[in-house]
């Protein structure tokens, strides 16, 4: 009987122990190294950053502050004009065919 408690408890310590040491390790491992108070820059002072480049709401396109500050201005001075007056009338056209053909293969699905 002793033998058989003796198994038991070898097998469980076989397979108990590396459990234990891997369950460890990541957080030895993967732990984030400690910043020096050098590189640590304070939450105050990087809300105030002045940010000197931006991306264009556009494309995306990386410009500078007065660059972007113009685009705004553009896009603002667009706001006035009605979205009609902003597509081309071929275009205007081209877009209310298109919704018929939509509308009538509803009714007759072969139309190409």
């Amino acid at each position: 009987m002793m033998c058989r408690t003796d198994w038991v408890v070898k097998v469980a310590l076989f397979f108990c122990l590396p459990l234990a040491a891997i369950s460890f390790a990541p957080s030895a491992i993967f732990a984030a190294p400690n910043k020096t108070p050098d590189e640590d820059i304070p939450e105050e002072v990087l809300r105030a950053e002045i940010y000197t480049d931006a991306r264009s709401p556009i494309d995306g396109k990386l410009l500078t502050a007065t660059e972007y500050v113009e685009l705004l201005e553009n896009l603002r001075s667009l706001d006035s004009i009605p979205p009609e007056d902003l597509v081309s009338p071929k275009v205007r056209e081209v877009v209310e065919l298109l919704r018929l053909r939509k509308l009538l293969r509803q009714f007759i699905p072969f139309i190409p």
